[in-house]
């Protein structure tokens, strides 16, 4: 038996279908009632709970002996990352220490780091100490940018190419990126989890490609078939004039606002080396421009 926390996310959704595909046994965690009963629709076992309640997570993992922890959050409070990505994980971890759990793998970031200039890479890092030094057989994926079918950040990136007459880049884009398909990324997990049953191992993973920010956004508008000016905006100004950004939005602009962290993110290259799925799992991934020709078509 396998659980999954975080399985209505993107990522989640995604591997929960690979799953089924594989005629696996799930259990998932759900945070409501309705959530259950969708989950119940498609064959799934639900557990109503949530990672930051730990009562709720009590007899979850009864006969599990592997645990999914996807969960997670890009923008929030320091509080909030703390809450779901440190305490969280400790609540899962706990749970996992009780019912024997064999395998625990959880989901992590490129860039997580304790001396993170952000809450979100500083709280990976600390969930990812939980996991390791919790004795469980582990496995942590670091992956970089997840791209796919409505990933959200391509469809805030959509957004703002339709409705602004020109593209803001914060800073001068030249941040490096490495676009990973979401169906590869559940190529990696399949192969490393179920298959090959790799413990007590952290796999850096991203697409075959370093793409700078500003070639992220000229290859989905050729790909979206738009073609507009391209602003760089000093990150100092942007900061100041995120109010602006608000007041705009209220005018009916539909535009994705960055948070402060964000903007930070958008400064620093989030890559690894490009031939390490090729290396480990033995297949390329899908370069950038190809996942937007599926997910677009």
């Amino acid at each position: 038996m396998l659980f999954l926390a975080g399985g209505t996310g993107f990522v989640g959704t995604a591997l929960l279908e690979a799953l089924l595909r594989q005629g696996l046994s799930v259990r998932c965690l759900a945070r409501d009632q309705q959530k259950a009963l969708s989950l119940k629709e498609k064959g799934i076992e639900p557990h109503i709970g949530d990672i930051t309640d730990r009562d709720s997570l009590k007899d979850a993992l009864k006969g599990v002996d592997t645990v999914v922890h996807l969960v997670g959050i890009m923008e929030g409070s320091p509080a909030d990352f703390k809450r779901i990505h440190v305490d969280g994980t400790e609540n899962l971890i706990n749970e996992a220490l009780r019912a024997g759990v064999k395998l625990f793998f959880y989901q992590s970031a490129l860039g997580a780091s304790i001396k993170g200039d952000t809450a979100y890479e500083k709280t990976k890092a600390m969930a990812e100490e939980i996991v390791i030094s919790s004795g469980i057989p582990y496995i942590i994926f670091r992956p970089s940018l997840i791209i796919g079918r409505w990933d959200g950040f391509t469809k805030k990136l959509m957004t703002l190419i339709k409705n602004l007459p020109i593209i803001p880049v914060p800073g001068d884009g030249r941040a490096r990126f490495q676009p990973l398909y979401i169906e590869d990324w559940v190529r990696v997990f399949l192969r490393a989890v179920i298959e090959q049953k790799v413990k007590n191992r952290i796999f850096e993973i991203g697409g075959p490609e370093h793409l700078t920010y500003n070639e992220i956004i000229q290859t989905l508008m050729d790909a979206m078939g738009i073609k507009k000016p391209v602003i760089h905006i000093p990150q100092w100004l942007l900061k100041t004039g995120l109010p602006a950004g608000k007041i705009i939005k209220k005018l009916g602009i539909d535009i994705p606002l960055p948070t402060l962290d964000q903007l930070k993110l958008l400064k620093k290259d989030n890559i690894t080396d490009p031939d390490t799925i090729k290396k480990h799992f033995g297949f390329e991934p899908v370069r950038y421009k190809d996942i937007l020709r599926t997910i677009l078509s």
